[in-house]
């Protein structure tokens, strides 16, 4: 069966939680890479909502100035159930560019 491959982007995240995408279907997170797009120092956090919690992916991880984490690596992968909905943060306005890779519908 051929899989669906997407990405999503976001610049310019700021204080405010910003959904990135909601899952349809069971999905794969294969990679999510945050940019820090300040001078200064900034702190992260990712996490997905399932509806009625927040799931932290990482929390207040540190991002120096000019530089990037890669939150998946590897063979690691994160799965989302329908309905689940991955967010970005940053402890500073407008200072996060983030894009994250996804298998769209994996079969179950």
């Amino acid at each position: 069966m051929a899989q669906n491959f997407r990405r999503y982007t976001l610049n310019g995240v700021g204080t405010g939680a910003t959904s990135i995408t909601a899952a349809d279907s069971y999905d794969t997170i294969i990679g999510i890479r945050l940019a820090n797009t300040t001078a200064n120092m900034i702190l992260v956090e990712v996490y997905v909502n399932d509806g009625s919690n927040d799931i932290h992916l990482v929390k207040d991880a540190p991002i120096p100035a000019g530089s990037s984490l890669e939150l998946i690596d590897g063979a690691s992968k994160v799965i989302l159930a329908s309905g689940d909905q991955l967010f970005v943060k940053s402890d500073t306005a407008s200072s996060l560019d983030a894009w994250i890779s996804m298998v769209d519908a994996i079969s179950t």
